[in-house]
C-alpha cells in the first residue's frame, strides 16, 4: 500500500500551502517538510493570531503527529531557534520535531555572500530574499557544505572555519562592508537549540515507517514556477520544488508517491 502523498504550491509560492497541510494533518502519521530554508513563510491563523513557520513543518500544531525535517532542507539555526521561541509561548507539543543529519545550515558568511552578491548584480539583481539559501546549496553541490549531523561531531569547529574563511576570501572580491563577529555569536548559541532535537537518517525513519503502514505529507515550499530546473529560470529558487524534490529531498522512492496536492 502506498502511504506518501505530497502537497506543493502550483504557482511561484504564497499558495496557502501551510493552511491546507494544518487542515490535512489529521489524516497522517508525518509531516515532512523535502526542500527550501527559511525565505518560505507557510502562515497560519488561530483564535485571531498568527503563526509564521520557516522551516518547522506546518503540522506542529497537532499533537499525536511527527514533524520532519528533511535532509532536502537548509536550516539557519538562528531562525530555527526563533521559531522554537514562539511555538513554546503557544505551549505546543514540539518533543515529536525530528531533524535530518543531512539537512544542510545556513552559515553566517552564506547570507553575507547573498547580499554581496545581489548587491553587486545593480539592477539585474533577481531579487534574493538575501538569507543566505542559494551560497548554502551551492556549498552543498560543491561538496563543501556542512550538515546537522556535523554539529556534534569533534571536527565541527575545523569544519566550520574551513568553510568560514573560503567565504571571506570570496567577500574580498565584492565592495561590500560587513560585521560578522556579531552574527556569528547569535549563530553559534543558535546551535544549542538545534541540538536539543533527535537528529536522525530520515531517510530510514521514513521507509520504517512506510512498512509499518504509516502515511507520510510531504510538505513543498515555494512554488512549481521557483523550481530552479523547470521554473521561470533565473528567477527561481535554488531547489526542486515540484514531487521529484520529495524524492531526492526526503529518499521516498518514485513509486512510493501516491496523490499530489497542487
Amino acid at each position: 500500500m502506498i502511504n506518501s502523498d505530497v502537497l506543493l504550491g502550483l504557482q511561484w509560492g504564497d499558495e496557502g500551502k501551510g493552511k491546507i497541510v494544518d487542515v490535512l494533518t489529521a489524516k497522517y502519521d508525518i509531516i515532512a517538510r523535502f526542500q527550501g530554508g527559511p525565505n518560505a513563510g507557510h502562515t497560519l491563523e488561530f483564535e485571531g493570531i498568527k503563526h509564521v513557520l520557516h522551516t518547522i513543518p506546518s503540522g506542529i500544531f497537532h499533537k499525536g503527529v511527527i514533524n520532519l525535517i528533511g535532509n532536502g532542507v537548509v536550516i539557519d539555526p538562528v531562525i530555527f531557534e526563533q521559531e522554537v521561541k514562539n511555538i513554546k509561548k503557544l505551549n505546543i507539543e514540539y518533543s515529536e520535531l525530528l531533524i535530518s543529519k543531512k539537512a544542510h545550515l545556513i552559515l553566517p558568511t552564506h547570507k553575507l555572500l547573498d547580499a554581496a552578491s545581489e548587491k553587486a548584480k545593480g539592477n539585474e539583481k533577481i531579487g534574493s530574499t538575501l538569507k543566505g539559501i542559494g551560497p548554502t546549496y551551492m556549498d552543498k553541490t560543491g561538496r563543501n557544505g556542512l550538515r546537522v549531523g556535523d554539529i556534534n561531531s569533534s571536527d565541527f569547529d575545523l569544519k566550520y572555519n574551513k568553510l568560514k574563511n573560503k567565504h571571506l576570501q570570496l567577500l574580498k572580491f565584492y565592495d561590500f562592508n560587513y560585521n560578522l563577529e556579531e552574527l556569528e555569536s547569535t549563530w553559534m548559541n543558535s546551535l544549542e537549540t538545534i541540538k536539543k532535537f533527535k537528529h536522525i537518517d530520515s531517510e530510514h525513519y521514513i521507509h520504517q515507517n512506510l512498512k509499518e503502514g504509516k502515511k507520510i505529507l510531504a510538505e513543498g515550499a515555494q512554488g512549481t514556477l521557483l523550481d530552479i530546473d523547470f521554473g521561470s529560470y533565473p528567477f527561481v529558487t535554488s531547489s526542486n520544488t515540484i514531487t521529484a524534490g520529495a524524492c531526492t529531498g526526503l529518499g521516498i522512492a518514485p513509486n512510493q508517491i501516491s496523490d499530489v496536492f497542487g
